[in-house]
């Protein structure tokens, strides 16, 4: 079967300026993520992808466009089963304002139990995300073979959500996964199981140096910000 990339979006103006997104229209990069997506060609040039498949969001689109002028005539793809959870009252909101509503703490400690109020469930984000790679799966392989290389952009919960099916981990545990904007996660499947052999790959290691503000330990609803 194909081995996906999943590539997390560039870094947004939500990201910097601490809200979470969601669906919230009109969410563009940064000029950062607007670097990360112009380098990304470069990164996956050994690459011989064979389909582009994006969220429907515009910070998706806009980090596919410099992959997919790089290579004209990859084909692309909408697929809104990957678009980003839908956090219904919580989207647009400062995470710093989150981090008090009780519900913060399911979404950290038990995920599979928290729904969003008036958006939708951790669980229902997660099948419908692993539903469509599966689809995707049989369609790159019947059209382009077992071996095929295939490309998802997306968002970070949603990766987070894929890893942790691959690995079969329990959604609960999905919250020890990190990654950061324009990071790149591939995963190889096979018949019998799938193989994680990349993941969170930004190409340096800006992220892994100490913090001047240490984080708290919770998990970046939305997938945060990255390296400063």
């Amino acid at each position: 079967m194909p081995t996906l990339i999943l590539v997390r979006h560039g870094r947004s103006t939500a990201n910097t300026s601490g809200l979470l997104a969601g669906r919230t229209p009109g969410v563009a990069l940064d000029e950062r993520g607007a670097a990360q997506a112009a380098a990304l060609p470069a990164r996956l040039a050994g690459l011989p992808l064979s389909e582009v498949v994006t969220s429907p969001l515009q910070r998706c689109q806009e980090t596919v466009r410099p992959l997919l002028e790089a290579r004209p005539g990859l084909p692309v793809h909408t697929e809104e089963r990957i678009g980003e959870c839908d956090y219904g009252d919580w989207s647009g909101r400062k995470l710093a304002e989150l981090k008090d509503e009780p519900l913060m703490e399911v979404v950290q400690a038990h995920p599979s139990a928290a729904a969003f109020p008036g958006g939708e469930s951790m669980r229902a984000m997660q099948t419908r995300a692993a539903e469509a790679v599966r689809e995707w799966n049989a369609r790159v392989e019947r059209e382009h073979g077992a071996d095929a290389v295939y490309l998802m952009c997306s968002h970070g919960d949603i990766i987070k959500s894929l890893v942790a099916d691959a690995l079969g981990l329990h959604l609960d545990l999905f919250q020890r996964i990190s990654v950061e904007p324009c990071s790149v996660t591939a995963i190889r499947y096979t018949r019998l199981r799938p193989f994680l052999v990349r993941l969170g790959d930004t190409g340096d290691f800006a992220s892994l140096a100490p913090r001047e503000e240490p984080g708290d330990g919770d998990a970046p609803v939305g997938g945060g910000a990255g390296a400063p």
